[in-house]
């Protein structure tokens, strides 16, 4: 069985299936300006959507990142080594990609073990 939160006529922010929990791509939508409030807003999403499916980000099996420029690597790993849980830090890729909007400066998306 698949479980879909948070759905809409285009995606579903999260589906779980056989325990495992799949997120969209999490973009900040509240108008932080700099890649430390994005990358913030970020993993608060990340950390809510987890919730909601009953598990956490030391469950992460892997991350992948998108920055909208790479001059931004440092201003996102600051907030990201903050964020992560030592011991529990995930396979990770980051790279640069076009978002779909251009006040987005980092997406997100990441797998997690239930």
């Amino acid at each position: 069985m698949v479980q879909r939160y948070d759905v809409g006529a285009r995606m579903s922010e999260m589906a779980v299936h056989n325990g495992v929990c799949y997120l969209a791509g999490q973009v900040a939508v509240g108008g932080a300006p700099d890649i430390a409030g994005q990358t913030r807003e970020v993993l608060a999403a990340v950390d809510a959507l987890l919730a909601k499916a009953g598990t956490d980000k030391t469950r992460i099996l892997r991350a992948q990142i998108y920055l909208a420029d790479m001059a931004d690597f440092p201003g996102m790993n600051t907030v990201w080594d903050s964020w992560v849980v030592a011991g529990h830090t995930p396979p990770r890729a980051t790279v640069q990609a076009a978002l779909a909007k251009p006040e987005w400066k980092v997406e997100i998306v990441v797998t997690a073990a239930l």
